[in-house]
């Protein structure tokens, strides 16, 4: 039986690393076997990538060669992680994937978004998450809840300014708008308990209606 891929979105400090563990908890309660995996990441290959993409000593890096980079971390990824998994049945959980360049890529080259969506497509060999759940707080609240981490350093995307971060918010906005039937928009101002029940309630009701 195919597996169930899930993937978890949203500005940074939306707390979506946060439910995806929740989730991935309440699911070995269940006795579904599920995976937890991230991109940029996932991989030995993907996580030496991640280290070059989020480095702030990188500085000078161009946005082509960041859309590049994150989609061979991804190529990666899909092939030796996700893909394996789904064929065995599994729930892969997955800390960001292509809603994530459209939107963080996207907003730093904007007008290119058919060439991110084209890389990508060849990357993932047409991959779609089957569940997406968007995790939406905005720019100024995301920003003060990485800054009130204790002894946070952020890295080279999170250290980008206010402006950029606000036109990766509206990214996911479009997004979660113009996919609605694959992305559920969350509210990730409410807690943690109400935003894991919100959560759950859709996971389980959508992944036994297609059981």
């Amino acid at each position: 039986m195919k597996g169930f891929f899930l993937t978890f979105e949203g500005p940074d400090g939306s707390g979506k690393s946060t439910q995806l563990q929740l989730l991935h908890t309440l699911l070995a309660e269940m006795g579904i076997e599920s995976i937890v995996t991230r991109e940029p990441g996932g991989t030995a290959i993907g996580d030496a990538v991640r280290g070059i993409l989020l480095d702030p000593a990188y500085g000078e890096m161009k946005m082509e060669t960041e859309i590049l980079l994150y989609a061979a971390s991804r190529a990666q990824h899909v092939h030796e992680v996700i893909m394996p998994a789904l064929n065995e049945g599994k729930v892969v959980l997955c800390d960001r994937f292509v809603d994530a360049s459209v939107a963080y890529q996207g907003s730093g080259l904007p007008g290119d978004l058919d060439a991110i969506l084209s890389i990508n497509r060849f990357a993932t060999r047409q991959l779609v998450p089957d569940r997406t759940y968007m995790m939406m707080v905005s720019a100024e609240e995301g920003r003060g809840r990485l800054n009130a981490r204790a002894g946070i350093h952020l890295d080279r995307i999170e250290a980008r300014d206010l402006a950029y971060h606000q036109r990766v918010y509206e990214a996911f906005q479009r997004i979660a708008e113009k996919d609605a039937s694959r992305v559920l928009k969350v509210d990730a101002t409410k807690s943690i308990d109400e935003i894991h029940t919100n959560v759950k309630t859709d996971f389980l009701t959508y992944y036994h209606s297609i059981r």
